[in-house]
C-alpha cells in the first residue's frame, strides 16, 4: 500500500500562480489544496495540510496577520512564504512570526521544491529529533556534544557549540539575527556579536570560511545551516 500523498495548501490570489503551482507540484506527487484568500485558507486548515505556501499580498487580510493566525492554530506545519516584496523587513517579520522560509517572486520551480523539501525535513527532525546530525562531512552528536568534520573532531568553545546546536535544531530554516541573539544571549541586540561567533565557527568547520558550504548567510536577515542529508 503506498503512502498517501502530502497535502500542500497554496494560498495566493493570482490564478496564474495557483495554476503554475498546481501543475508543478502535482507532477511531484503532491495533493494540492487552493485558497484565493485568507478566509478560505483558514477553512482549509481543517484538512490538515502537510505544508503551506503563503503569498503575503492577499485581498482580504494582511499576509503577516494570516501567518500569525495559522501559527496559533497549527504550530508545527511548515510555512513557505511567497513574497513579491523583495524588501527584507517583510521577510524578517514573516520569519520572526514562524515562517520556515521565503521565496521571492518571480521564482523558479526547482528552488521552491528544494525549499519545501528542506522545510519538511526540518519538521521531521523537530518531531523525531535525531541525536546525530549530518550534512556533507559535518557531523554533530547532540548527546555527546561532539562535532566532527570528516573523521576529525573539532573543538568548539561553549558559545560556538550553542550557536551550532541552535542552527542544527533548525537546519534548512532561515534564522533571523533577532532569533539567534535571543537564543544565545538574554540581553544582547547587536548582531555584531553574532557575526563574530559565526566567523569563528566557520573558521573551524568550513574548508573555505570565505565561501561557506554549511553556514549560509541570508544577507540582512540572518543565517541558515545546510539541511541534513
Amino acid at each position: 500500500m503506498s503512502a498517501a500523498p502530502l497535502k500542500i495548501l497554496v494560498v495566493d490570489d493570482e490564478p496564474p500562480i495557483r495554476k503554475l503551482l498546481r501543475m508543478g507540484l502535482s507532477t511531484q506527487g503532491y495533493e494540492i489544496l487552493e485558497a484565493p484568500n485568507g478566509k478560505a485558507s483558514l477553512e482549509l486548515l481543517a484538512q490538515k495540510p502537510n505544508l503551506i505556501i503563503l503569498d503575503l499580498g492577499l485581498p482580504d487580510m494582511q499576509g503577516l496577520e494570516l501567518l500569525r493566525m495559522m501559527r496559533a492554530r497549527n504550530e508545527g506545519v511548515p510555512i513557505v512564504v511567497l513574497s513579491s516584496r523583495g524588501d527584507e523587513v517583510s521577510k524578517v517579520q514573516a520569519l520572526d512570526l514562524g515562517a520556515d522560509d521565503y521565496v521571492t517572486k518571480p521564482f523558479g520551480m526547482e528552488e521552491l521544491l528544494a525549499r519545501m523539501r528542506a522545510a519538511l525535513r526540518h519538521q521531521l527532525q523537530v518531531h523525531g529529533e535525531r541525536p546525530i546530525f549530518r550534512t556533507g562531512d559535518l557531523g554533530v552528536d547532540l548527546v555527546r556534544r561532539i562535532v566532527k568534520v570528516g573523521e576529525k573532531e573539532v573543538k568548539l568553545s561553549p558559545k560556538e557549540y550553542e550557536l551550532l546546536r541552535v542552527l542544527v535544531q533548525h537546519a534548512g530554516k532561515v534564522l533571523t539575527h533577532k532569533f539567534l541573539l535571543g537564543e544565545l544571549w538574554d540581553d544582547l541586540t547587536d548582531a555584531q556579536y553574532l557575526r563574530v561567533y559565526v566567523r569563528q565557527l566557520r573558521q573551524k568547520i568550513e574548508a573555505d570560511p570565505e565561501r561557506p558550504h554549511y553556514i549560509l548567510t541570508e544577507t540582512g536577515i540572518g543565517y541558515r545551516l545546510r539541511a541534513p542529508d
